[in-house]
């Protein structure tokens, strides 16, 4: 039988972990998506929306659907997700792999300053007004407000209760290119940059940009990393998959 895998979306990482796991006879895969994205894009193998309820909740789960190995691909600053995902695997005796992408680091020409969490970002602005792009998402921008002028992107449209005064939003998803986001910069006489440290190739264009018109970067660090076991991709992710699904049906043989 098929290795049951249930995968906690999210990120590109548990999207390409999909697509790779959709042609394959040895596994019956499961994505599994947060809900905060309205309209997340679409998948080659069966998605489930919505939260577990915790991580007793996340373990009933992977009981009642007889999972066989489960693949936080998370993003990562779900910090919750994934100790709730530990835990959960923990309680049931299931193989967990946690998939972490290698952070951003600063290179040579980079103004960063890097912080603990959003409100020091936020506070990190100073007093003085500045012309802000927020690329942070949509889930905390309650924290900011005057006498910045921001620009925010965001995937879905964020709760207008939560804008700053005057901000404006674009709504765009990635990947991003360094001329395009050079161009939107300048466009909006950007002065300093409000990032969490997501890592990816998919929205570094944005630090690139920075780097060469000599904008100052906020870098929000990530929180602690999940217990391991931890790979960097996908292709590490699809190696441990192969090694237990070998180890699966060997048992099943």
């Amino acid at each position: 039988m098929p290795l049951r895998v249930l995968i906690l979306g999210g990120t590109t990482e548990a999207s390409a972990i999909a697509r790779a796991l959709a042609g394959d006879a040895r596994f019956d895969a499961v994505l599994s998506f947060a809900g905060r994205t309205a309209e997340p894009a679409a998948q080659p193998v069966p998605v489930r929306t919505g939260g577990f309820g915790g991580a007793q909740g996340l373990a009933a789960y992977l009981r009642a659907e007889r999972i066989g190995a489960l693949i936080d691909a998370t993003h990562p600053f779900a910090a919750q997700m994934k100790a709730n995902a530990a835990q959960a695997a923990a309680l049931n005796g299931v193989p967990r792999l946690a998939v972490l992408r290698p952070e951003w680091r600063p290179a040579p020409g980079d103004g960063w300053r890097e912080v603990g969490s959003i409100a020091e970002a936020a506070a990190a602005l100073g007093p003085a007004p500045r012309r802000v792009f927020l690329a942070i998402g949509r889930q905390e921008l309650a924290a900011f407000g005057p006498p910045h002028v921001y620009l925010i992107r965001s995937v879905d449209p964020p709760d207008p209760a939560a804008l700053p005064p005057g901000a404006q939003v674009i709504l765009a998803r990635g990947p991003f290119h360094e001329a395009d986001e050079a161009a939107l910069l300048r466009a909006h006489r950007i002065e300093v940059v409000v990032a969490k440290n997501a890592g990816g190739a998919a929205t570094e264009a944005k630090l690139a940009a920075a780097r060469s018109l000599g904008l100052s970067v906020v870098m929000v660090r990530r929180p602690p990393p999940p217990a391991p076991p931890v790979v960097p991709d996908a292709d590490a992710t699809l190696a441990w998959l192969a090694a237990h699904a070998g180890a699966t049906a060997e048992r099943g043989a």
